[in-house]
């Protein structure tokens, strides 16, 4: 653990509960608490439960929220007609490479939750601040450090939350996929980051600890950023610093579908650059035939030329190794590949994300 690691309102849980710890993004987290594989299936067959304070929520309120918002963003948050509706999108650069992946709920056209990851967080504010001194726009940015994020997730997770958390027992409804709703002091989401259903729950922080002690009560697993990674490989979703960043476009990173240029008139951050770049890469999914384990950065080999995998693991639910490759634009889904692997090419097959959803294998 590094000296400077930042630590969330539930460190002190963790450790109590023997969590292994290490740092990530500057913040002491756990990555396992005993059995990682145990915890991923426990996410993939029950309810697992996950500490994502560390990521930050930013409040993003005033009359020009919604056109602030349109140019800022890769994705078109004009598609939220209906109040919590979610939207996943990058936030790119002049270059069209992604500064960060967020959320963003809409609440109202002057009011928004912004959720971005950790290891980017300060870097996103000073973007944003930048760019609201750089418009003029009529807005005002919160960061929200004061608040805890646990995320319950798994074909359980409803279920057991609404056993243990006063909001959800006392009969408030549970948002629709990819939306949330303000419940009292606590904004419940239906988004998740593991190819499950869930919910994620921000909180005040004084209330995390409560809260982690009653879900582990009703039989939802703590699990870490171990079996976190699996699941969200499992589930096809990037991770930034890894499958993207400010160096590659998303249109390179198996997220053209998070672009969206419909709208001629909406310019916002990057888009000139996409469009007199289009994409020349894809990410797709590549599963190892032969014994051995996929990792970020091996050489892989197609028909259509080289590729580099990008992230990799052992899949605890495919018993095989899986991993996202970045290959040329030709390559298609269902072909032989090879990866080279301390010096040796071995067998793979390229397939199409994602590897699992909802707990059942798609390959």
């Amino acid at each position: 653990m590094s000296t400077s690691s930042r630590h969330t309102p539930l460190h002190a849980t963790h450790v109590a509960a023997g969590a292994r710890m290490v740092d990530f993004a500057g913040w002491d987290m756990p990555v396992n608490y005993g059995s990682q594989i145990e915890e991923h299936h426990a996410v993939r067959r029950d309810a697992g439960m996950f500490d994502v304070s560390h990521m930050l929520a930013l409040d993003l309120s005033g009359p020009d929220a919604t056109p602030f918002l349109r140019g800022l963003l890769a994705n078109d948050v004009a598609k939220l007609s209906n109040p919590g509706k979610a939207l996943y999108s990058c936030m790119l650069n002049e270059q069209g490479g992604v500064i960060d992946d967020l959320i963003v709920y809409r609440f109202g056209t002057d009011d928004y939750r912004i959720v971005v990851n950790a290891g980017t967080a300060d870097k996103d504010v000073a973007w944003m601040r930048t760019r609201i001194a750089g418009t003029g726009a009529n807005v005002t940015l919160a960061s929200r450090r004061d608040l805890a994020m646990i995320a319950i997730q798994g074909p359980q997770a409803i279920e057991r939350a609404r056993s243990a958390i006063p909001e959800l027992s006392a009969g408030q409804e549970i948002p629709s996929p990819f939306s949330a709703i303000r419940a009292g002091e606590l904004l419940i989401a239906r988004t998740g980051y593991t190819g499950e259903d869930g919910l994620e729950i921000t909180l005040p922080a004084s209330r995390a600890e409560s809260m982690w002690q009653a879900l582990a009560a009703a039989g939802v697993k703590p699990c870490g950023l171990g079996a976190r990674d699996t699941l969200r490989l499992e589930a096809g979703m990037n991770l930034y610093g890894q499958d993207m960043d400010e160096s590659v476009s998303p249109l390179d990173s198996g997220l053209s579908w998070t672009v969206d240029l419909k709208d001629e008139n909406r310019d916002f951050v990057g888009r000139a650059a996409l469009e007199a770049a289009p994409a020349s890469r894809r990410l797709i999914g590549l599963i190892l035939e032969d014994k051995g384990v996929l990792r970020a950065h091996m050489k892989v080999f197609t028909a259509a030329g080289e590729g580099e995998t990008t992230s990799g693991s052992f899949s605890p639910t495919l018993e095989r190794s899986i991993g996202f490759v970045r290959v040329p634009l030709a390559t298609q889904a269902g072909e032989d590949a090879e990866v080279e692997i301390r010096g040796k090419r071995l067998k793979a097959r390229t397939v199409k994300l994602p590897f699992v959803r909802n707990g059942k294998p798609l390959v």
